[in-house]
């Protein structure tokens, strides 16, 4: 006969040998399984306007073949709104997870607001067919690079943008940003006539619609000392102003020793809080 201490020890010993078991297996799930990717479709369903948008306004869908009701990572490259094409981070391939990766339009064949117009039609898309491969609608992430960090909080904080496409912004499970712009981009400040050293707050400014019920939000920037013109005090300002209009799920995280490059070792961490 086990005594009491012996029991409780055996009991301890199983829910290790559980956990384990299932950390391995899903290791080894998303290892194994095969995945498919589709791309170029485009995510606009109405009549686009010229040449450029056709070309422009597609995206790729990277998504395990055979699994159900995984979760899906939406990818906004950067490159300032001048530059940049999809891409799907290595990192983030074989995981578990649908990856699309989205093209949206650049400076200076359009201005303000096509970007976010852009950003938005891909997340509503996105949020209208990922079940047709596999994916569950209730847990879409919404994440980004650079100025695609800035989109991802503008289609997120600003609500009127998903709106239009009778979508809730609130229904994004989580919006994480890799060193984002969260005052007004300062592409969109050239179109103004704005000097780039020179901040703005306004209705494209991610910060600007701070507020207490937005999806959980992860920000990840480099070294204060070392980011691209203030981001970090930029990302810190938008988490102070999400805390003050009551927003609980939010954190700013700095990595220290790194300049504006930051998705090498911020991905292990976007993809911590996914699977978390």
């Amino acid at each position: 006969m086990l005594n009491l201490q012996q029991k409780i020890i055996v009991k301890l010993l199983n829910k290790l040998l559980r956990v384990l078991f299932l950390i391995t297996f899903g290791v080894n799930f998303a290892q194994s399984t095969d995945y498919k990717i589709k791309i170029d479709i485009p995510y606009y369903e109405d009549k686009v306007e010229n040449v450029y948008q056709k070309e422009r306004c597609t995206l790729d869908v990277y998504y395990p073949d055979v699994a159900e009701n995984f979760s899906t990572i939406v990818w906004f490259h950067g490159g300032g709104l001048k530059s940049g094409s999809k891409v799907i981070p290595s990192q983030l391939k074989n995981k578990g997870h649908a990856v699309v990766a989205v093209n949206y339009r650049l400076h200076p064949k359009v201005s303000a607001p096509k970007y976010i117009e852009d950003a938005a039609a891909a997340v509503a898309w996105v949020f209208k067919n990922i079940n047709q491969f596999g994916g569950d609608p209730s847990q879409i992430y919404v994440c980004g690079f650079s100025s695609g960090g800035f989109l991802s909080l503008m289609v997120s904080l600003d609500q009127k943008w998903l709106k239009k496409y009778s979508i809730n912004s609130n229904r994004i499970k989580g919006v994480i940003t890799l060193s984002a712009t969260t005052f007004t981009n300062h592409t969109i400040r050239k179109e103004y006539g704005m000097e780039i050293t020179q901040p703005l707050i306004d209705h494209y400014a991610p910060v600007y619609y701070s507020r207490g019920d937005a999806p959980p939000i992860t920000l990840i920037t480099g070294d204060r000392e070392n980011e691209f013109f203030g981001m970090y005090e930029e990302n810190s300002y938008l988490r102070r102003m999400l805390k003050l209009n009551g927003h609980k799920q939010n954190e700013l995280i700095e990595l220290g020793g790194y300049g504006h490059e930051i998705i090498e070792p911020a991905i292990p961490l976007l993809l911590k809080r996914i699977n978390q």
